[in-house]
């Protein structure tokens, strides 16, 4: 994958993709967001987003962490390796500011790009 681009082919989308990331993944979470990361054979990293109205009402919240988690992704692809990684929202995302989210997310990624070394 060349630059910093989100392809097609770097999400996961189906339900049986989905499925194998929860059944046996590694959590990396902060008090907002957690995020399961499983090894794959493919040579890139994948990304599925899984933001339920359970823990953000609000459409709008929801989108927001949805675009922003895949800007992260995006941004860090290249050091992750052959992952597939699923986000979820945990209790409390809903009262994150944008500033706030964004500090989540950041430690997340370096968190992830951290235990990705050791894979």
């Amino acid at each position: 994958m060349g630059g910093a681009r989100f392809p097609r082919r770097a999400r996961l989308s189906k339900r049986g993709e989905f499925q194998a990331v929860f059944r046996d993944a590694v959590k990396i979470f902060t008090p907002a967001l957690t995020l399961l990361v499983k090894r794959n054979g493919l040579g890139y990293p994948r990304l599925g987003l899984a933001i339920s109205k359970k823990h953000a009402p609000s459409a709008v919240v929801r989108n927001r962490v949805k675009r922003m988690t895949r800007e992260g992704f995006r941004l860090h692809q290249e050091r992750l390796g052959a992952v597939d990684v699923v986000a979820l929202a945990r209790p409390g995302v809903a009262r994150l500011d944008r500033q706030q989210l964004r500090a989540q997310l950041d430690t997340l990624w370096a968190r992830l790009i951290e235990q990705c070394e050791t894979f």
